[in-house]
């Protein structure tokens, strides 16, 4: 309803009775037994209460409730008879001592009642800036009552729920929107210490606490999870505690907040014990809640509500024959200006032919096309093209190929320069008789006023042999630091099928002496620059500079030297298509491709691993001799590699193989950040003494709960930053700054999160401390973005995301740019309606 102006009278109908459901005899006493209907207890949409006519009351109440004498209410009414519940009073206690404490700005009186009559005295009522409850539960108010307590709400007013507070007003639909969820009947009683993690770092009450919450406490489980239709501020992590039979799982929340039926509510399931309130973080918990809650502070309790996201698709499909919206994608980029390039491979059009003989001088020619899109304009326009080798088809890996353009970035005064950089296999390059191609990165010019890519200004940086005999895993993301550094990532595109889809170390198949099932010979090679990040400077001229700090200087003297690339950052990478910088920190982040094998093996290692990794300096990332956390691989060389060697040596890597013309002794393995396999994610196992794990799959435990595979395809995104001088009304919310989003190019059980790091572990392989299931507001299924093909943030802040289509190695109808914008407003209560003015 519409408001009048801050602190005029409102007279707000309140609870009508065809809202309540009949309350049967004897309730409050099974209320206090702690039975709990669960039948009842489903959670409504905030935004959908039933007209309340006739209604219960005509109270007025001022709106915003309370002043600037900030005032708050505890209500500590149960259905319960007896003596009053210690929990209750070291509550009352704890929010006393809070409300006397702080800035002399933050403090406020605290006023504790039983007495239920309070929300039908409106001038009373009014006079508090938020409300408390720390009910035992139960039915504790009266048919009016209740009303009373929505009018306070729709005229504005604060809610706090602390612990049992979910458990109050069991009938009541509205009451239900008001706490955001019910505890379920088969919660533990217990009090356990459990881990809490606290991914709001915004929110004033969660900003300051441990971003892995330490808690001993009560864990009620959730009839009905609330995640999407509240802003969860914290989580329980189920595997450091005894959930019981109802768990909620790796999505657990338990304190969450949301902007309701005019006001605004906090809950937080903790609080369930005495020791609680004697706690430093709790108390500093609770006091954030309530600076909220009174208004005396803004805050976002709206960044994680799926309907206050828009996914939009913008191109159309393309017109019969053309190419004319998209080709098959491969990656974007945004410019400054707010236009988006991006690329297609080089697959055709499902019209046009597919030449696979090798006797053709045609074979895989395809098109690499870039596209514009504007906007402002809402029009898309092919800037060029580029022939390639990438366009041969589907089939085993000895048929299909994914080279091709692979790769798009803009130079970081593309505003002023129009300079474009591509990452590509000219068919030009081939060799159709030893099957060799070449990869490069080039830069052109790109028109700004006609959106056309100029071919012929093409500078070629830097370029390199690959094999394309054997199929796939080419790679191809690059992106700057603040430095002006270029990444390019390059692919190992080498074949696990002659290894069982374990470690790609079989040295024996070759094609005219070159192996391409031997990934020692590629990414584990210190002297060849694929399955590789490489770090460059560019220089205005077209050439390149090599910035310090690279994993080699390419000037080694060991072993006899000239057996390292000084362009090499990263090494032991298979397939990472997509990488990001985070230029505020520099942390290089990436993810790639693992093998095929679908299970671990006790011979020859883990199954096959999608694997990400934030990286903070120059190192060994393992394949193809060790996966996920440093867990190893078995050796195999000739003459029969058929028969296991040792097991590969994590901290002391050596390439022994036939193939390698690099270093033996090589830089020891870092662990990656994130790792799943197909029975679910951050597989890990008991190790024996030498520090092999079992790899049996009935000893394995699953580090990251919330994400498991099947289908594989890791797709690294972007670290959000969010601009708080942009008046973009379009820009994801603060809430997301600081987190990194990981995706799969599937949209099953896969990754598609935001997820958060421990910034003293990061870089270390410390696993992700907080994950946000992105599912709902970038949305999966047919009619979504089914195929996560690559996605970055534009300077207004929205979210540009490629759908690769439902094809492969063509374009169809599904191919598609897709643009995701927050709805949901700004942070809460309105800034005229502070209680007090911001010092």
């Amino acid at each position: 309803m519409r408001r009048t102006p801050h602190q005029q009278p409102l007279a707000v109908r309140g609870l009508s009775r065809a809202h309540r459901r009949p309350r049967p005899s004897g309730w409050a006493a099974a209320l206090a037994a702690g039975a709990v209907v669960a039948g009842v207890l489903s959670s409504p949409s905030a935004n959908a209460q039933p007209a309340p006519d006739p209604a219960l009351t005509t109270m007025s109440i001022t709106s915003p409730p309370g002043g600037a004498n900030v005032r708050v209410l505890i209500f500590h009414g149960s259905a319960a008879n007896g003596e009053e519940s210690p929990v209750v009073n070291a509550g009352i206690e704890a929010i006393e001592r809070i409300g006397l404490s702080g800035p002399a700005a933050q403090r406020f009186e605290v006023e504790a009642t039983d007495d239920a009559s309070v929300f039908t005295d409106e001038t009373k009522l009014g006079r508090f800036n938020s409300v408390v409850f720390l009910t035992g539960g139960g039915d504790v108010l009266e048919p009016e009552q209740e009303a009373g307590l929505e009018a306070y709400m729709e005229a504005g007013g604060g809610f706090l729920g602390v612990h049992d507070a979910a458990r109050a007003e069991p009938y009541s639909d509205w009451f239900t929107g008001l706490v955001g969820a019910r505890p379920a009947a088969s919660s533990p009683t217990a009090v356990q210490r459990a881990t809490v993690e606290v991914g709001d770092r915004r929110h004033p009450a969660t900003k300051d606490l441990p971003l892995q919450w330490k808690h001993p406490d009560q864990w009620p489980n959730w009839v009905k999870n609330p995640s999407g239709e509240v802003h969860t501020v914290a989580r329980v992590r189920e595997s450091t505690y005894q959930p019981g039979t109802g768990g909620n799982g790796a999505d657990h929340p338990v304190s969450w907040c949301r902007d309701y039926d005019g006001g605004r509510s906090f809950y937080t399931a903790m609080g369930g014990t005495v020791s609680s309130y004697d706690e430093t973080d709790f108390r500093a918990h609770l006091r954030g809640a309530l600076l909220w809650t009174t208004r005396l502070v803004r805050a976002d309790c709206k960044a994680t509500i799926n309907a206050n996201y828009k996914a939009q698709r913008l191109t159309r499909p393309n017109q019969p024959g053309q190419n004319d919206q998209i080709g098959e994608p491969h990656g974007l980029v945004t410019a400054p200006d707010g236009r988006v390039l991006y690329i297609g491979r080089g697959g055709a059009d499902s019209a046009q032919p597919v030449v696979t003989d090798w006797n053709n001088p045609d074979i895989g020619k395809g098109k690499g096309e870039i596209h514009v899109y504007d906007p402002v304009t809402g029009k898309v326009t092919l800037a060029g093209a580029l022939t390639v080798f990438g366009n041969k088809g589907g089939g085993d890996e000895l048929i299909k190929v994914e080279e091709g353009l692979l790769g798009i970035e803009l130079d970081p005064r593309f505003q002023q320069n129009g300079w474009v950089y591509l990452h590509y296999t000219p068919h030009a390059g081939i060799n159709r008789d030893t099957r060799m191609a070449e990869r490069r990165v080039s830069r052109f010019t790109l028109d700004p006023a006609t959106n056309k890519l100029d071919t012929a200004s093409e500078k070629v940086l830097l370029k390199w042999p690959v094999q394309i005999h054997s199929c796939c895993h080419a790679g191809g993301g690059m992106a700057w630091d603040s430095k002006g550094n270029l990444y390019i990532a390059t692919g190992d595109n080498n074949s696990s099928g002659f290894s069982g889809g374990y470690s790609g170390n079989n040295p024996q198949p070759n094609y005219k002496g070159v192996s391409f099932a031997d990934a020692r010979r590629t990414a584990g090679n210190t002297n060849n620059l694929n399955g590789k990040i490489l770090r460059i400077h560019p220089e205005p001229d077209g050439g390149y500079t090599l910035p310090e700090g690279n994993l080699f200087t390419g000037r080694e003297s060991d072993e006899g030297g000239g057996k390292t690339r000084g362009e090499i950052y990263v090494m032991g990478v298979r397939n990472p298509a997509r990488i990001s910088v985070d230029r505020q920190t520099d942390t290089l982040y990436a993810g790639w491709v693992g093998p095929d094998a679908s299970a671990p093996s006790t011979t020859w290692g883990p199954a096959k691993y999608d694997t990400f990794a934030a990286i903070t300096k120059a190192g060994n990332h393992g394949w193809p001799y060790c996966m996920g956390n440093k867990q190893p691989y078995r050796d195999r060389n000739l003459p029969d590699p058929s028969q296991p060697l040792g097991w590969y040596d994590c901290d002391r890597p050596k390439n022994e193989s036939p193939n390698n013309d690099g270093l033996v002794n090589l830089p020891p393995v870092t662990s990656n950040t994130i790792w799943y396999s197909p029975q679910g994610g951050g597989p890990d196992f008991p190790r024996n003494a030498a520090g092999v794990p079992s790899y049996k799959a009935e000893e394995q435990k699953f580090l990251l709960p919330w994400l498991k595979g099947g289908g594989q395809a890791a797709m690294n995104g972007p670290v959000y930053r969010y601009d708080d001088t942009s008046t973009s009304d379009v820009k994801w919310p603060a809430y997301w700054d600081g987190k990194w989003f990981v995706g799969d190019f599937y949209d099953g059980d896969q990754p598609r999160h935001a997820v958060l790091l421990d910034p003293r572990t990061a870089g270390q392989g410390g696993t992700p401390v907080h994950a946000e299931s992105l599912k709902k507001i970038i949305p999966v299924g047919n009619d979504g973005i089914k195929n996560l093909m690559d996605w970055k943030f534009a300077p207004d802040g929205s979210l540009y995301v490629l759908d690769y289509g439902r094809g492969f190695f063509t374009s169809d109808a599904r191919s598609a740019l897709w643009r995701v914008t927050y709805t949901g407003g700004g942070p809460t209560p309105a800034a005229g309606q502070l209680a007090r003015k911001a010092e």
